[in-house]
């Protein structure tokens, strides 16, 4: 009821209650406010609970990006045995098979950390999702450095008085460089994870009607930090495959990682300002469009045409044929 003003107190209005509150009675002088996880029903005579949001095994888009994600993992899986299968063969040896091994197994770990940015965010999946992922794209990043590292290493050697070059790549030092990468990445991720750690967080302010459910990244500085390293990794395997890449052919690795990285830096530099600019589930999409998008790009660079040679044109799979090309150039 709303009185007018200036005229008897049997003189009113009836004015329904605004958005969010409620009467159930008759004659009532005031609207109810509905508590913080209901809103009122069209009719505005009683409180219903307020739809959630949030990125969905059950919808489209989470169906697909699952979808993806597990055949990305299944490629991953089927070129590893592959390469398994075919370990003894010139080009799977002379593209360093231990590091490429290691490389196939942080892409399928890159595929699957995917899945914990889709379904209702809780505190350990908001917790589990950043570090999965810097560090599994930190371990990828890492094993390609070295490769890059040790193409150019062996280039050196080839040239007189460079034979002392390769001492400082050997296997032990590949592995240690790889871990030690990795661990920088590991314990940023724990400072971040003990000083501020990511929260999952109903949000309110997109819709009046409407909770989203998100994860907030509790320091901006750390998740920055995270994506700062991988982005400085990437950064300098592409600058060394880039030097490397008019060695002679049966070097022609450091060729496929040059395009590799370009598209994994192109990815997550147009992944920052989507991101941002993206609310509620559609930051998660977005992040998670952007780890597939980076895994199917080096997974088909990197592996592509080595697949294509042992399966399609296994001739072109012997050392006299991979030398060859050197040759020839």
């Amino acid at each position: 009821m709303a009185r007018k003003k200036g005229e008897p107190e049997c003189c009113f209005d009836c004015v329904p209650c605004s958005e969010g509150k409620i009467s159930n009675a008759t004659d009532s002088m005031e609207c109810t406010s509905c508590p913080e996880d209901f809103w009122s029903s069209p009719q505005s005579d009683h409180c219903v609970p307020k739809k959630t949001e949030f990125l969905s095994y059950h919808e489209p888009l989470g169906i697909c990006l699952t979808t993806t994600s597990l055949l990305g993992t299944f490629v991953c899986v089927v070129v590893l045995g592959i390469f398994i299968h075919h370990h003894s063969t010139p080009i799977v040896r002379a593209n360093n098979s231990e590091l490429s091994f290691l490389l196939l197994v942080s892409l399928k770990l890159c595929f699957l950390c995917s899945l914990l940015f889709i379904g209702r965010p809780r505190l350990w999946t908001c917790q589990l999702r950043h570090a999965a992922f810097g560090i599994s794209f930190v371990l990828c990043v890492s094993c390609i450095l070295v490769k890059t590292m040790v193409v150019l290493a062996v280039f050196r050697a080839s040239k007189p008085g460079g034979e002392s070059s390769l001492k400082w790549f050997g296997g032990v030092q590949q592995r240690g460089t790889v871990l030690v990468l990795t661990s920088v990445q590991a314990a940023i991720c724990s400072v971040w994870l003990v000083s501020a750690s990511p929260m999952p967080h109903k949000n309110t302010q997109y819709h009046n009607d409407k909770i989203v459910y998100e994860c907030v990244v509790g320091s901006t500085v750390g998740f920055a930090v995270l994506l700062g390293y991988i982005g400085l990794l990437a950064v300098l395997s592409c600058l060394f495959a880039f030097l490397a890449r008019n060695l002679p052919d049966s070097f022609n690795e450091a060729k496929l990682i040059t395009f590799s990285m370009l598209i994994f830096c192109a990815v997550w530099v147009a992944f920052v300002p989507a991101y941002i600019s993206s609310p509620g589930k559609y930051a998660d999409a977005v992040e998670v469009f952007a780890i597939l998008a980076s895994s199917f790009g080096l997974l088909v660079a990197l592996f592509g045409p080595k697949c294509y040679i042992i399966l399609l044109r296994p001739e072109r799979n012997t050392k006299k044929a991979i030398m060859g090309r050197g040759t020839e150039t």
